[in-house]
């Protein structure tokens, strides 16, 4: 199988859906702060289901479990230590399970780790602020254990996802350079600014020497963000661009529910990929079903 840098040299690779809104539509309650990542325990099997639902989408990238997941998160629900390191890993094997299982047509499917911000560890919506007050040491000290045990679970990348701030995005950046797995870094935005409010031309600059980062751009966002934000990162880094914004509406940290339209649909990949856009998919209340409509439309001339 080639490796996704390679395969994004040819062309555009899809990337699936919300794993959230997939296991929602199945029946069960994220409602709790550990969100999808309770299920590694509770339902792994809930799981793997969800992962193979996009690939038979049409998407052959899907992300981890392993968002939410964390050991300060689990260890405030009682779980101890090992147990926590046995279900990131479990994120893992679960989406190559579903890799396994996987009957249509052939084409190459990767797994990328989720990693996501401290902020998600929080469940308040923090991830969507950033400046958590804490020191770069800090940020290193939470985020290093659970990235090491993700890289020794074997994916093919990380994806380092959902990020507020230029602070935590070098950090992360440097943890998954020292492990030398290969990573894509993608914020989460507000217009050309990431949510903290930096300048994203600056934010993805911090990776464009950095041969670890083989995409950079933007995710948990509003559609309409997307192109702006996408050529911003090409001409910053010379990468090729990650890209999978939310359906267009609006989670409501406070009363826990999405407000607003969708706006998220197939046809604008086109303009995502005129701005640069090489690694394209959905995010929240993106289903299988809109992964498959943009699989189609990226397959037609």
């Amino acid at each position: 199988m080639p490796s996704l840098e390679t395969a994004l040299s040819r062309g555009p690779v899809v990337i699936d859906g919300g794993l959230s809104n997939q296991l929602e539509a199945a029946g069960h309650d994220l409602s709790d702060e550990l969100w999808t990542a309770r299920l590694l325990r509770d339902d792994p099997e809930a799981v793997a289901d969800a992962h193979l639902a996009y690939f038979t989408a049409g998407a052959s990238v899907v992300l981890t479990a392993s968002y939410q997941a964390s050991f300060p998160g689990f260890a405030r629900h009682g779980i101890p230590a090992g147990e926590t390191a046995n279900l990131l890993r479990r994120s893992v094997s679960l989406a190559r399970t579903a890799r396994d299982r996987y009957a249509g047509p052939e084409r190459p499917l990767w797994i990328a780790a989720s990693v996501g911000p401290y902020g998600a560890s929080l469940a308040d919506g923090s991830e969507y602020r950033g400046r958590y007050g804490l020191s770069a040491s800090r940020l290193r000290e939470f985020h290093r254990p659970r990235l090491e045990v993700l890289a020794e679970a074997g994916p093919d990348l990380f994806a380092v996802e959902t990020i507020p701030d230029v602070e935590e995005a070098e950090v992360l950046v440097g943890l998954a350079a020292e492990l030398d797995l290969p990573l894509w870094l993608s914020y989460t935005v507000a217009g050309t600014s990431t949510r903290a409010g930096q300048p994203l031309g600056e934010a993805f600059a911090l990776a464009a020497g950095v041969p670890q980062v083989i995409a950079t751009g933007v995710n948990c966002s509003a559609p309409e963000d997307v192109p702006a934000a996408a050529a911003l990162a090409a001409a910053a880094t010379g990468k090729p661009v990650v890209a999978y914004p939310n359906s267009g509406e609006v989670w409501d940290a406070a009363a826990r529910r999405w407000t607003g339209r969708a706006s998220w649909a197939p046809a604008e990949v086109r303009s995502w990929v005129a701005a640069g856009a090489r690694l394209i998919g959905g995010c929240c209340r993106v289903g299988p079903a809109g992964i498959a409509g943009l699989a189609a439309t990226v397959a037609t001339p």
